[in-house]
């Protein structure tokens, strides 16, 4: 089997936390692109039109791994890798803070606050919980060992060094990891708890909801009801899996679809968000084995999730 060359390091600094996009040219057997200029052209006009792929050509946007500004005409060399910052329009600054609830030489351990992306993506960059921690921990290199739903709140566990973050994926990749959650929901009393779900689970590029289809199960989620009051339940969800929206399409499979949630069962119309409506789910623990040291670790969450109505002694789940 072929190794796959690594990409050399990038020769442009951060810029608020978010690395240069890397961009390696490919193969161009029919001769497509004479230059540099008409591939880029090619790959990037739709999105951000012919004139402003131009003028970041002009300004010398784009570089190539010695760091000189590449040039329009230069010809088009299938595997070569450049590097540019793509323009980032201001972004709202999500209010909430991001926590730190374990830090050492090797992994931070934080506490991501709801409608925070974990990392840059969409039109979401340099307010995402990576980009602030690489600022205020002045952790350039830090990378996620995993990522959580810009929506959900909690626990995301972060990589201080490059070489330490293939060991950490590979936990959850493995799912060596166990993940609590805790959410807030209607409280059914007809529903049976606790109770296992499986089934499949398909989330398109482009598609806001994942859905369910017939096939064999890909995702798995058990439910446990920790109290209700006022019609609502406060629900503790432990994944074997983690599909994207998982824990959200389970709940609302069942019936009761997380408090506040934008998408499930019925998408909402688009406008600004409401901050004071954060979907009611929280990532509440993690626990794994180190696999440098070999301890046990386990986190908890520091936030908390919206108290149930009514009374302050809880219900019990009987």
């Amino acid at each position: 089997m072929r190794r796959r060359t690594k990409a050399p390091a990038a020769p442009l600094p951060q810029v608020a936390g978010v690395d240069p996009v890397r961009l390696r040219l490919p193969a161009d057997p029919a001769g497509t692109w004479p230059t540099v200029r008409d591939h880029l052209l090619a790959r990037y006009a739709g999105a951000i039109g012919a004139a402003r792929v131009e003028a970041m050509l002009a300004e010398g946007r784009f570089v190539g791994a010695d760091g000189a500004a590449v040039r329009a005409d230069e010809p088009y060399a299938a595997g070569r890798h450049l590097w540019f910052h793509r323009d980032v329009p201001p972004e709202e600054r999500v209010p909430f803070e991001v926590g730190i609830v374990y830090r050492d030489e090797r992994i931070v351990v934080a506490d991501k606050p709801h409608f925070l992306a974990t990392t840059p993506r969409g039109r979401h960059v340099t307010e995402t919980a990576l980009a602030r921690l690489r600022r205020g921990l002045r952790l350039p290199e830090l990378q996620p060992a995993h990522r959580l739903d810009r929506l959900t709140a909690g626990l995301a566990l972060f990589v201080v060094r490059p070489e330490d973050r293939g060991a950490y994926q590979t936990l959850f990749r493995d799912r060596r990891v166990r993940k609590e959650y805790e959410a807030v929901a209607p409280y059914d009393p007809g529903l049976a708890l606790p109770v296992t779900v499986r089934s499949r689970i398909v989330k398109e590029r482009g598609v806001l909801t994942a859905r369910e289809e017939p096939g064999e199960p890909n995702s798995e989620s058990r439910v446990e009801l920790i109290e209700h009051r006022g019609g609502l339940g406060r629900y503790r969800l432990v994944p074997s899996t983690g599909r994207t929206h998982q824990l959200r399409v389970h709940l609302n499979r069942l019936g009761i679809p997380i408090l506040h949630d934008p998408l499930y069962p019925v998408v909402r119309e688009d406008g600004p968000e409401d901050h004071t409506r954060p979907l009611q789910l929280l990532a509440r623990s993690l626990k794994f084995t180190d696999p440098f040291t070999g301890a046990g670790r386990r986190f908890v969450s520091g936030l908390a999730l919206a108290p149930l109505p009514g009374g302050d002694g809880k219900v019990s789940a009987g």
